[in-house]
């Protein structure tokens, strides 16, 4: 059982997250606010940032919704995504953050992803040092191979400091993280907070309809889910929605949530009525036959150890 990030005032930090990934890009100030809004309705106290994100837009935009209602909210953001991870670079960085979100300290800072170029004991020294300063409390890591993480967890022993967070990518068409980083996550004590639980909006079933998004707008996207197989279980996941009579977004947020590690998956969208479906899991109860039936719709990745004839049913 992992450990429960709370916010200032104590409260737990929730089922799930919302990332504000798209505050001030393809969702305006007032698409933007809107969305806060519904969250902070549904019960969302976790709030997801960084300092890449639209140009600093969205680390400006969170700053200013959250600072009636701080001490209710777990503020998360990122650093030394570009740049290194080297502590003058991630000094930098942050400074510009928390310049932006208007905040002496946030709760939650991760290393936006690994840098094989630094030290890791020199980049957790710093994260440390910010622990010191009292200008975090928690430390995530963002794309993260198990392996990287558990290196990281070493060094961090070594300095009295704890990896409390990982950010994987994980969905019902993006399973890796089932072999070893979900398992890894549960037995290190660290919470996984997953993104892209939408698969880029693929499980939507938007694009079997002919509709825009990142998918069509954006290569990386097109390219990360791109293969036939991705687009015939979202087709099937629309299927079994009608059947049960649920939108296929919420489906797919409340499988990614149930997975036996206990993940927290963080939720996006460019408006209001575009998140709704997603905000619906919280209160949408998957049965473990129906968590089998939707797991069946995509290749289940195989053991670490590539021993298939071990791999129980």
């Amino acid at each position: 059982m992992t450990a429960v990030l709370t916010t200032p005032s104590g409260a737990s930090h929730g089922q799930y997250v919302f990332g504000t990934m798209q505050f001030g890009g393809r969702a305006d100030a007032t698409a933007s606010r809107e969305m806060f809004e519904a969250c902070r309705t549904a019960g969302l106290r976790h709030f997801d940032t960084a300092w890449l994100y639209t140009d600093g837009q969205s680390e400006t935009l969170l700053g200013e919704m959250i600072a009636s209602c701080r001490e209710d909210i777990l503020l998360a953001t990122k650093v030394g995504y570009s740049g290194g991870a080297g502590p003058a670079n991630l000094d930098a960085q942050f400074e510009t953050s928390r310049q932006r979100l208007n905040q002496d300290s946030v709760d939650l800072l991760y290393l936006h992803q690994f840098d094989p170029d630094t030290d890791l004991r020199a980049t957790l020294g710093w994260f440390a040092e910010q622990k010191l300063k009292n200008r975090i409390r928690y430390v995530g890591l963002s794309n993260f191979a198990a392996w990287q993480v558990v290196k990281a967890a070493w060094a961090a022993s070594e300095l009295d400091l704890k990896i409390d967070v990982l950010q994987p990518m994980y969905s019902l068409v993006k399973r890796q993280a089932e072999v070893e980083i979900l398992p890894m996550c549960k037995d290190l004590d660290i919470t996984p907070i997953p993104y892209s639980p939408l698969g880029g909006g693929l499980l939507t079933g938007k694009y079997a309809k002919g509709e825009s998004g990142r998918l069509t707008e954006d290569k990386r996207y097109a390219a990360r889910y791109g293969q036939s197989w991705m687009y015939d279980c979202a087709k099937n996941l629309t299927k079994v929605a009608e059947r049960e009579g649920v939108n296929p977004a919420t489906l797919a947020v409340a499988w990614a949530a149930a997975h036996e590690s206990n993940p927290t998956p963080i939720l996006s969208a460019r408006s209001e009525e575009q998140l709704r479906p997603s905000l619906k899991a919280a209160h949408y109860a998957l049965t473990p036959a129906l968590y089998e039936e939707l797991a069946a719709l995509s290749p289940r990745p195989a053991p670490a150890t590539d021993r298939l004839e071990e791999t129980t049913e």
